[in-house]
């Protein structure tokens, strides 16, 4: 596996007596998927706001391609590269698909939002923002407002928001969350396509989903890191067996040799 491109070591995080995040090390080797999955309040989502700014550690290092990004604003580290996803949805509900899109192009997140109007006219921006809402399998509804948008094609835009930033490390936390079927064959086309050309890391209770990809998963329970592997060593480690995690990663099929 490569080199990593994000290294976490020994990460602490608490909220006055509640201790969330303990002594959490993870490593993201470039252009590979990497799978966080744990109990509902094992500190997962809250390991994802840490490393993309939103709460500063108490104690500990995260560093992005060789660069220490400890403690650095949600905005300074998106500018070296880093988007994520929410579990609850963070859209312009009253822009349209394309606008929300174009918003994030680089090029235009540089300008001051007052000069909206001149950047409503960049061809350029207009451009890439609607390849990316195709590669989304939004083509078509660029101008529905985000409102408008059935509940999948709003996940498929939020994903199409952070990779219009051209990340080269993308969090997706729950992408799953409440699609059907369809909608999850969708998200799969775009995580396999995405696989090698940009680092993921995915938080999902969707194991049979986040199996098919992972390279690597970790397990976070109490706060802590209490097993990692690949989805086949997980299958075999007690700590990810033991407790709610159990039969969730024993029901998920062996890949396909």
């Amino acid at each position: 596996m490569s080199a990593a491109l994000m290294t976490v070591a020994a990460v602490h995080k608490r909220f006055g007596r509640r201790v969330v995040l303990e002594e959490i090390d993870l490593a993201f080797p470039e252009g590979s998927v990497t799978g966080i999955i744990g109990p509902n309040g094992a500190g997962k989502t809250t390991c994802f706001n840490v490393l993309t700014g939103r709460f500063r550690p108490d104690r500990g290092s995260i560093t992005f391609a060789g660069e220490d990004i400890t403690g650095c604003s949600p905005r300074a580290i998106a500018g070296r590269g880093i988007a994520r996803s929410f579990q609850q949805m963070n859209l312009f509900d009253d822009f349209s698909a394309l606008d929300n899109v174009r918003l994030a192009v680089p090029s235009i997140r540089r300008r001051p939002f007052d000069a909206w109007g001149a950047v409503a006219g960049d061809a350029s921006a207009t451009g890439k923002a609607q390849a990316v809402l195709a590669r989304v399998g939004l083509s078509g509804k660029e101008h529905v407002g985000a409102k408008h948008l059935a509940y999948g094609d709003r996940r498929a835009l939020e994903i199409a928001v952070a990779l219009a930033a051209e990340p080269r490390l993308l969090f997706l936390d729950e992408p799953c969350a409440g699609l059907g079927t369809a909608g999850i064959a969708r998200l799969s086309a775009l995580v396999a396509s995405l696989k090698g050309a940009i680092t993921l890391v995915i938080i999902e209770h969707d194991l049979r989903f986040l199996f098919a990809f992972a390279d690597q998963v970790a397990v976070i329970h109490w706060g802590q890191v209490i097993a990692r592997g690949t989805p086949a060593e997980l299958r075999a480690d007690p700590w990810a067996r033991a407790g709610a995690l159990g039969d969730a990663v024993e029901s998920v099929p062996e890949a396909a040799p």
